[in-house]
């Protein structure tokens, strides 16, 4: 029996270790771009030379806790009343949102980009997957509407994490008049059952990372539900997702989709990955993107 329980405090030891490590590369691991790390990717895979040209305005939004949020506001050239608030995914930072800026740019849109939480120019922290994410979008939107008041039309567009946090921000039932969500999760622990699936590690390591979570950040993954956030909503909202999404899976949009109670499109881009469907298919992406918004504002387009 003492052999049954060392071999039992034993086992148990080492799952505990391995989800407090699981837990801190899960939410505080994986290196984040630098923003000229960020720009030189973005420039080798489409054309950036718009970029430079415009007129910016870099400023800081402090958030709920007071994190400090740095962002850009980018003027559209022929002068709009339309905002685009775009959020990047996990690693990148606020360059990765130049990849959709222009085509807004061309529907007439100005353009604010930001580093999310623990990206970019910001202070180092950890990923919470849409919890105090949601927060800062909600700090970002509300600092957007009072810098920018003659603005008619507000929209945020969300990529991965972006999406994810995009969807959840709903929750708090912000002013904003549209959502484009690409590639978003409704849920974090499938997205990481996969990742522990690639790692060649068992799915139900999950469970305890999570509680491990909880008691090293304070945050379990139970929370990290975006699609709670649609209950009751009405704001309308286009899903996009890579039809070859194989880690965050086209399902994650479809379950959105179904689950909110306002208008909602999906769009899936066949031969799409993760996060690169504007890539894959630009003339797609630009035309669902301007039917979503035709549809929705039928005088203003």
């Amino acid at each position: 029996m003492l052999t049954v329980a060392i071999i039992i405090a034993v086992l148990t030891a080492l799952l505990a270790a391995a989800g407090f490590l699981l837990a801190g590369y899960s939410m505080a691991g994986g290196r984040r771009q630098t923003l000229e790390e960020a720009r030189t990717w973005q420039e080798s895979h489409y054309d950036l030379s718009w970029y430079d040209p415009l007129e910016k305005a870099d400023y800081t939004v402090s958030s709920f806790d007071g994190y400090v949020l740095h962002a850009q506001f980018l003027k559209n050239p022929g002068g709009a009343d339309r905002c685009m608030l775009i959020s990047h995914g996990y690693t990148d930072n606020r360059f990765g949102a130049l990849k959709y800026a222009y085509m807004y740019l061309e529907q007439g849109f100005n353009i604010i980009i930001y580093d999310l939480r623990g990206h970019g120019q910001n202070r180092p922290d950890f990923c919470t997957y849409s919890v105090r994410e949601r927060k800062d979008l909600l700090a970002m939107i509300e600092d957007s509407r009072k810098r920018y008041p003659h603005t008619v039309l507000f929209g945020i567009h969300g990529e991965s994490l972006g999406a994810a946090t995009s969807i959840a921000v709903l929750e708090e039932k912000p002013p904003v008049d549209f959502v484009v969500a690409d590639c978003g999760f409704s849920d974090i622990v499938p997205v990481l059952k996969t990742g522990l699936k690639m790692m060649h590690l068992p799915e139900f390591l999950v469970y305890i990372t999570s509680v491990c979570a909880k008691a090293r950040f304070g945050y379990s993954f139970r929370r990290m539900r975006p699609i709670d956030s649609l209950k009751g909503n009405m704001i309308p909202i286009l899903f996009i997702h890579g039809a070859d999404d194989s880690f965050i899976l086209p399902e994650h949009s479809e379950r959105m989709k179904n689950a909110t109670k306002g208008f909602a499109k999906l769009c899936l881009i066949p031969g799409a990955a993760h996060a690169v469907s504007i890539l894959t298919n630009p003339v797609r992406y630009r035309e669902t993107v301007s039917a979503f918004l035709a549809e929705l504002f039928p005088d203003k387009y």
